[in-house]
């Protein structure tokens, strides 16, 4: 907290440079979240005040998300801004759908913080800056506390955080006070833009924001500051819970999967301790109690051959031999034509053919007829062998071993109404190739979760 005496330009900045020092390495390229707003123009004029020339490359990041009428406005501060500071500005478009009984607060957080990701991708930056303050982490707190959330909620923002896509979120004015921040932006003559949706108390954090936080300071002058420290204390009681989630799963985890009969044992409030950093260590956020409760439930109590299909944040949590995966959904029905002299995109993942001789597909019989991709419908038979009878391509894919949902998620190659080859199973008999023949191996490669 800045002292009277204190220099609030010099305060702020010695702020930054501390935190910068302490956790980005040199020679790190950093992207600054910039909205044009008060606090990521100060943001971006401490770093580029401290951040040392040649040690660290600053490249911005603006958002456009076209919800104001100023919006394009905005973008235009923002590349000024830069142009003057001589900082690299890169701009995204994203358009936030207006969605039924959706939060459209929460949809445009999610597409902006998935759009700074992907740029900060493209410039090769590692860490990305953001310029949430003290007071930004007071109101995380409260709105966490209005959900019920257990300590990793109440833990609210973290000053660094690495994401399941590589990318770290930096806060570097997180000590930072709102007062002080708006000291700085005066006292050095910064100009910015204000968001008038930022008045809006039908969100939800500017309810908070306006109405609620007044009153807590009048009970108590100094309650963002005190809010603030629980949310620290509550982000050691959370890594207290995933060291003891960490031991309870040591032996059941193996790889990215975990072992049912081994959650099963433990105690119950251990056991979704475990279930909450199971998800958490894949970068979903936890289930609400009651729903975290049945999904334990299920993966924990069903019988070994039933069929466990749990759908949550975009992904679904099943068991195969015992074992509790997460995976992509299955995609709707699809069915493509394919040059199978060239890569084919798939919605969910795709197919490479390798030219080679003496294996995969006879070359010479494909010739120029053309090939479709198709998913599975059921009813597929198929013969691997020339002496070999047709089987149920269903009970190729069992006694492979093949999780149900890879099953049906797997693209089928057909030629005519040949169905030619099985990605990772096999090319059908009367297709194979012979010895020293040109031929074509075909590979599926799943989209990543």
């Amino acid at each position: 907290m800045r002292r009277d005496n204190e220099d609030p330009v010099q305060c702020v900045r010695s702020a930054v440079q501390g935190a910068l020092a302490a956790l980005v390495p040199a020679n790190a390229t950093i992207a600054i979240a910039l909205s044009g707003g008060r606090d990521s123009v100060v943001l971006l004029d401490a770093l580029c005040a401290t951040a040392p020339a040649g040690d660290h490359l600053l490249h911005a990041i603006h958002v456009h998300h076209g919800l104001s009428q100023h919006a394009t406005d905005w973008q235009l501060f923002c590349e000024e801004l830069c142009a003057t500071r001589r900082v690299p500005l890169t701009v995204r478009m994203v358009e936030v759908p207006r969605r039924a009984q959706a939060s459209l607060e929460n949809d445009a957080r999610r597409l902006r913080y998935a759009a700074l990701a992907e740029a900060a991708h493209a410039v090769d930056a590692r860490f990305v800056a953001l310029a949430h303050h003290r007071d930004d982490q007071a109101e995380t707190l409260v709105l966490q506390l209005l959900r019920g959330a257990g300590p990793h909620g109440l833990a609210a923002m973290s000053e660094l955080r690495q994401d399941a896509r590589g990318v770290t979120w930096w806060r570097p004015l997180l000590d930072v006070s709102r007062a002080s921040i708006d000291t700085y932006a005066s006292t050095a003559g910064l100009r910015w833009v204000d968001d008038e949706s930022n008045a809006d108390t039908r969100h939800r954090r500017n309810a908070v924001r306006h109405r609620v936080m007044p009153v807590l300071t009048e009970v108590a002058a100094d309650a963002a500051a005190t809010l603030a420290r629980a949310a620290a204390h509550q982000a050691e009681a959370a890594h207290l819970a995933d060291d003891l989630a960490a031991l309870d799963a040591a032996a059941a985890l193996d790889g990215d999967t975990l072992d049912r009969a081994a959650l099963a044992a433990l105690p119950g409030h251990r056991a979704r301790n475990v279930l909450r950093w199971f998800l958490r260590q894949r970068d979903l956020p936890a289930p609400s109690t009651a729903r975290l409760a049945a999904m334990l439930a299920q993966l924990t109590q069903a019988r070994g051959d039933a069929r466990v299909r749990l759908a949550h944040a975009g992904v679904e949590l099943g068991v195969h031999r015992g074992r509790i995966v997460v995976h992509a959904p299955s995609p709707p029905p699809f069915a493509m034509a394919w040059d199978i002299h060239a890569e084919l995109a798939l919605p969910h993942g795709r197919l490479v053919a390798t030219r080679v001789e003496g294996d995969g597909v006879d070359l010479a019989r494909i010739g120029s007829v053309p090939l479709t991709v198709r998913s599975r419908e059921g009813g597929e038979r198929l013969s691997l062998g020339r002496n070999r009878p047709h089987r149920p391509l269903k009970v190729i894919l069992q006694d492979a071993g093949m999780p149900v949902w890879d099953r049906q998620s797997l693209p089928l190659v057909y030629c005519g109404t040949d169905l030619v080859v099985v990605p990772g199973i096999g090319v059908a008999a009367e297709w194979q190739c012979a010895a020293g023949a040109p031929g074509i191996t075909v590979a599926w490669h799943p989209a990543a979760i």
